[in-house]
Order: structure tokens, then sequence, then C-alpha cells
């Protein structure tokens, strides 16, 4: 690139490609935002994946600029932790048990509803923020990485959030892009189990940051 050295160009890219490893490991791990991708994609199609992941892009990249801007010690406080990971335990556990309660009348919907494309959006901002495992990674491995890509100048924190942005779109819409092209083969009953399925990552991650509430508490 014009005006940036080789071995510089070297470190972006270094700075790229982890970025997105690193994403993408948190990425696969199930949340509200995969349930709502899975769902939302066997109705709407393949571009539920990548507006949702639109909207939590918007949502990132606001926070990343916070964190630059001097949000980071907040979110380092004990405090600010345990809270997160209790009020998000009971948003995660809230919605598993919305879930199991729709299991018996839940149906695949294939006509595609007449939807703004801005309520995507808008739900791929929520679903993130109501997973407190991704306001935890921000406050520690974003974090990190955000303050060592910072060395680099403007570029660095581009080449970063390039790199964990994409790993993001990468795999919702692989997710999307699965559900929708196999959605005629889909069956209510395996719809159902899929969505139990969720649910129960959701009951298991909600137990977890009870947890790690408690733990961090009483250091």
């Amino acid at each position: 690139m014009k005006g940036i050295e080789p071995a510089v160009f070297t470190v972006l890219l270094t700075i790229f490609f982890s970025s997105f490893i690193i994403a993408l490991s948190g990425a696969v791990m199930p949340g509200p935002l995969l349930t709502t991708t899975i769902s939302e994609s066997s109705q709407r199609g393949f571009i539920a994946g990548p507006l949702l992941i639109a909207g939590h892009g918007i949502l990132e990249l606001a926070l990343v600029m916070a964190l630059l801007l001097g949000l980071a010690p907040f979110l380092q406080q004990t405090s600010v932790f345990v809270v997160t990971a209790f009020v998000g335990s009971a948003i995660l556990l809230w919605m598993a048990l919305g879930m199991f309660r729709s299991l018996p009348s839940l149906r695949l919907v294939w006509d595609r509803e007449e939807k703004k494309q801005n309520d995507l959006i808008i739900s791929g901002i929520l679903m993130s923020v109501a997973n407190p495992y991704w306001i935890i990674w921000w406050a520690t491995i974003g974090l990190g990485y955000i303050l060592y890509s910072r060395q680099f100048g403007l570029w660095g924190v581009v080449f970063f959030f390039a790199g964990h942005i994409l790993a993001d779109l990468a795999w919702y819409a692989v997710v999307a892009a699965a559900v929708a092209r196999g959605r005629h083969f889909l069956t209510d009953r395996f719809y159902r189990g899929l969505i139990a399925g969720c649910a129960v990552f959701l009951v298991i991650f909600s137990c977890y940051f009870v947890y790690a509430g408690f733990q961090r508490w009483m250091a």
C-alpha cells in the first residue's frame, strides 16, 4: 500500500489474519445472534445473515471508537464485569425459556415476510448487546488487541477491525446460506429440534456467566 513500508505492511497483514482467526473463534460460539440468524434465515433467506452482521458491525465499530477514546478502564472494573455477567445471564435465560415455551407451536414459515431491512440491522445490534460473552470479550481480548494494533497508527486499528468483522461476516454468511439453501428440506420437527438445541446452549451459557460473576465477585 502506498505510504506504508513493506515491513510495517507485513505486520499489518499479520494483525489482519490473526484478528480474523481470533474473531472466528468467538463467532462460532452459540449465542443470541446465532439463534436469530438461524430463525430469520429460515424465513427470509440468505440476506438475513449479512444484515444481522451489519448491525453487529455498527455496534462493534462504535465500541472500538469508545475504547480508543477512554472507555477501557470502565469496562475493566470488577463491578462492571459482575453486573454484565449477572444481567447477561438473566437475558440469556429469559430468551431460552421463551424459545422452550414456543416449541410446541413453532413452525417454519416459508413465505418471506415483507419487513424492512432495518429490522434485521437493529436485531443484530440488540442480540449482540444481549450476549455477555460479547462485552467480556471486548473488555479483555478485544481491548488488548486494540492497544497492540494502535502502536501502528490508524492503519493498525483498521486492519484489526477489518479482520475481526470479516470473520463474523464469513461465519454468519455460511450459517445463513446453509439454512436458506436447506430450508426446503427442513421439517418443522427438525426446526424445533434445532431451536431447542440453541436454547439449551443459551441455558448453559447463562449458568456459566452466573458462575463467572460469582467467581469475580468473591475474588
